[in-house]
């Protein structure tokens, strides 16, 4: 793994220990704090747009910690569901279920619908100073579903998601595969010249 370059800090506005730990490697640059570090945070509450719920996460984040944040908002979109759960992933199934329940709960729905079933994850990813500066980039895998969870690794629908041109799930990836081919991967690579444009001093 590379070494972070000094001073190059941001926080992940996040609580998510899986995805904490998919964004430390994937923006390896940098030194990577979480939220976990701070006083508690209240967000805003979440919509239907990847784009905007993307950017009051970090602007938030920003505000509360002083520092350069990084946050995304993703969801898994399924051609079958036409495109839901979408932006209400993190959320599919109704409150208090866990990744396992959202998971079988999308089985569930997807019941007696033929394969491939085809999906994509999509990501929203954002970037934001303390001065309300940001930027956003997006990302996105396309896949299918499987009938049936497979895989230890990864987080969220991981287990159920096979990448096209890929023989195993989402979980079943090695972390290196997985960010390469990733959403999430794929859209922060794609922001890292304005988080580095953020980091500095002139205006972004």
């Amino acid at each position: 793994m590379k070494m972070a370059d000094e001073g190059r800090r941001l926080v992940v506005a996040s609580q998510n220990a899986g995805k904490c730990r998919e964004m430390a490697r994937i923006l390896d640059r940098f030194e990577i704090h979480s939220l976990g570090e701070f006083d508690a945070i209240s967000f805003p509450d979440e919509g239907l747009d990847y784009f905007e719920n993307a950017r009051q996460k970090a602007v938030t984040a920003a505000r509360a910690t002083g520092m350069v944040c990084v946050a995304d908002d993703s969801g898994l979109e399924v051609e079958a569901l036409s495109g839901a759960p979408g932006p209400l992933s993190a959320r599919y199934g109704g409150p208090g279920l866990d990744d396992r329940g959202r998971l079988e709960v999308l089985l569930e729905a997807l019941r007696g619908v033929p394969t491939p079933r085809r999906a994509r994850f999509f990501c929203v990813a954002a970037c934001a100073r303390p001065d309300g500066h940001f930027a956003l980039a997006e990302g996105s895998c396309e896949g299918e579903l499987l009938t049936e969870a497979n895989g230890a690794g990864g987080f969220g629908y991981d287990p159920i998601f096979r990448p096209c041109g890929v023989d195993r799930s989402m979980a079943e990836l090695g972390c290196a595969e997985k960010d390469v081919l990733s959403h999430r991967g794929r859209a922060f690579r794609t922001l890292e010249p304005q988080i580095e444009s953020l980091l500095g001093d002139g205006d972004a």
